[in-house]
């Protein structure tokens, strides 16, 4: 009797007492002891208000059942039907909602729907590849910074290959653990491509300069993936880079010069279709024997192989690991590979020695990067303790603890 006065009540009532009536109508059904004929008739009340004129009211109901359990079904469907407004409460929180609703809804929801299913906490793996696969950008972004979304790899990769123009997705994608190494790659690829075509556009750099200055900056990031992630990281960065055109003799070579030899194998491995663990002997051999065989198997071309065979040869006698706390390309096996390959003659040869005088330009640049950061960190310490010579005595004191 009380819902049907105030049905009554509500034909003459304005747009707000109307909204805070059907508000308070809602938390008596979810929260009150009413009988089982009450709460069919508050249900059957709450359904109407839906066709109210004014979207007040159908908004205060939305805010009160959207985060209930308790909340009729067939109410939520209805208002997950409505405005933008109204359905996005609904569909960011209703625990009501099946993962069909929700694949249902970002199918035919709007750019706020989309990214309110986005927002989800613990989205399920089902909704989020519905969303990757049809959601507007503003939801693929919203949906790319949700931790908690159960995201399968080919749905991060789908929702790149959709909308990897977006410096915004780009940023937010790589900002996830869980992003596969081979995506990671080719996103440090397409950013690499973005900054040349600005830089040249700009006309900062010719475009053959920005170009080269990209393809070095992927190559840099492709060694440091595949050798700081795990054994499967390197055959995926190797795919994703022959995908892309990206995989070149030159990168491979940079691979073993910086005694990363993880892309190197990789990429041997997967021209030659040799295993990896058979690849990784033959680069191993002191005396080199299967070498040769390795490089024409993998099509490598015949002018790099001088090349090939002292960074190897190097590599053997220095060891395959890199020594703690460096990195880029090492410049005494750099030393050696020019030294073996500067006696060469033709345009071919030509082309090799450029690349190295390159790759050891870069090298000795790093080199002196790190080196003026050192001395400026000394200079700065050295100031410090002129002005405060106790700080000696503390910086020794941590040294001894730092040694025990």
């Amino acid at each position: 009797m009380i819902v049907r006065r105030f049905l009554l009540w509500a034909r003459t009532a304005n747009a707000e007492a109307r909204a805070s009536g059907a508000a308070a109508l809602a938390g008596a059904y979810l929260h009150s002891g009413m009988s089982d004929e009450d709460r069919r008739e508050a249900e059957t009340a709450l359904i109407a208000l839906i066709d109210d004129p004014s979207p007040l009211v159908r908004r205060a109901i939305a805010e009160e059942v959207a985060t209930s359990p308790r909340a009729p079904r067939a109410l939520i469907l209805n208002l997950i039907a409505e405005q933008s407004d109204v359905n996005a409460l609904v569909l960011a929180h209703s625990p009501v909602l099946t993962e069909a609703d929700l694949v249902d809804a970002a199918a035919v929801g709007d750019a706020l729907a989309q990214r309110a299913i986005a927002q989800r906490p613990c989205l399920p793996t089902s909704v989020a590849a519905a969303l990757a696969e049809v959601g507007c950008e503003e939801a693929l972004l919203a949906l790319a910074g949700n931790r908690s979304a159960w995201m399968p790899s080919f749905s991060l990769e789908r929702m790149f290959e959709r909308a990897g123009g977006s410096g915004a997705l780009r940023e937010a994608l790589l900002a996830r653990n869980d992003l596969p190494a081979g995506l990671r790659q080719a996103i440090a690829g397409r950013m690499s491509d973005a900054l040349a075509s600005f830089v040249s556009g700009c006309g900062w750099l010719t475009p053959e300069r920005s170009a080269r200055l990209a393809r070095e900056s992927t190559e840099r990031v492709a060694v440091a993936l595949a050798a700081g992630g795990e054994d499967s990281d390197a055959p995926a960065i190797v795919e994703c880079l022959r995908e892309n055109g990206r995989l070149t003799p030159g990168l491979m070579l940079r691979s073993l010069l910086s005694v990363e030899p993880a892309l190197a194998e990789a990429a041997f491995s997967s021209l030659s279709g040799l295993p990896l663990a058979r690849v990784s002997a033959i680069l191993r051999d002191r005396s080199g024997a299967s070498l040769r065989g390795l490089y024409r198997k993998a099509g490598m071309p015949g002018s790099l192989l001088p090349a090939f065979a002292a960074a190897i040869a190097a590599l053997n006698i220095s060891g395959f690991e890199r020594v703690s706390g460096t990195q880029g390309i090492d410049r005494a096996i750099m030393a050696s590979v020019m030294s073996c390959c500067e006696s060469l003659e033709g345009s071919e040869a030509d082309s090799l020695n450029g690349l190295l005088r390159r790759l050891d330009a870069e090298a000795a640049r790093e080199e002196a990067r790190l080196m003026a950061d050192a001395f400026a960190d000394d200079a700065a310490l050295a100031l410090l303790v002129e002005a405060d010579p106790s700080l000696l005595v503390e910086l020794d004191e941590a040294d001894l603890r730092s040694a025990a």
